[in-house]
């Protein structure tokens, strides 16, 4: 249901867009959902991300943990759950 589908979107414009650049999101509650990482420094994509879900092991507020697949940056593997 959500592959495919960005991040944190507009409900009205939720695929991609043409010029942008996205990792896939793998595992875990936001599993098949693309993270728009247009402008990224190379630090920042290193660093992965914390991002907010409700779908997650601590429900509303909680957070997914993703960090970018070593030799494929294109796609971000979960990591865990955090409050």
């Amino acid at each position: 249901m959500l592959r495919g589908r960005i991040n944190e979107a507009d409900h009205n414009y939720p695929s991609p867009e043409t010029g942008r650049s996205y990792a896939e999101l793998v595992g875990g509650p936001l599993d098949g959902l693309l993270l728009d990482i247009t402008g990224w420094r190379p630090e920042e994509i290193d660093d992965g991300v914390s991002l907010l879900t409700e779908l997650g092991q601590f429900g509303p507020g909680g957070r997914a943990l993703y960090d970018p697949r070593p030799g494929d940056p294109a796609r971000w593997d979960w990591g865990g759950d955090s409050p």
